[in-house]
């Protein structure tokens, strides 16, 4: 488990750097496209809600029963639809990362502007920790092109003086 401090713009440009974010999103698919034919089927889909475990009960101390089966099946279901756009009963990589897409930029909605510490999955991969380093290596670039421009400006003004 990994800490990281991160708000909606984060997010957003994550989602942006469209390389980027289709290398994350189309990893993420290679590991749930467990058969390897190229789509996810409804069960290869439902088993990576299911590590989730969003639906195990009330959690954190609720006296919230657990859903019935039928209610997680419907919630199952109709998140499948969603990711099945063209409703050919698979879902393929376009499909998937543009459900991606459209979710961390509601997450990225949700987030608003305001820095948050969030905990997040290292183990099993987490598109906000992904999008937490892909902040901080675009940071960590922009600090290297400027203090790459500093010693450029110092030679050249040392070059300079030198001539004179």
């Amino acid at each position: 488990m990994s800490v990281v401090i991160l708000d909606g713009s984060t997010v957003r440009a994550f989602v942006a750097d469209e390389a980027a974010f289709a290398r994350s999103v189309d990893a993420r698919f290679a590991a749930l496209d467990a058969n390897g034919d190229g789509v996810l089927s409804r069960a290869e889909l439902r088993r990576a809600l299911e590590s989730f475990r969003l639906l195990d009960g009330g959690g954190f101390g609720s006296a919230q029963p657990a859903p019935l089966p039928a209610e997680v099946a419907a919630l199952y279901d109709a998140v499948f639809e969603q990711f099945d756009a063209d409703h050919s009963g698979a879902v393929d990589r376009a499909e998937f990362r543009d459900e991606m897409r459209r979710i961390m930029l509601a997450v990225a909605e949700g987030l608003g502007s305001q820095p948050l510490q969030v905990a997040v999955d290292d183990e099993g991969g987490s598109f906000l920790l992904e999008a937490a380093e892909h902040e901080a290596a675009s940071i960590a670039a922009k600090l290297d092109a400027e203090r790459k421009a500093e010693a450029d400006a110092a030679a050249a003004a040392a070059a300079a003086d030198g001539a004179k």
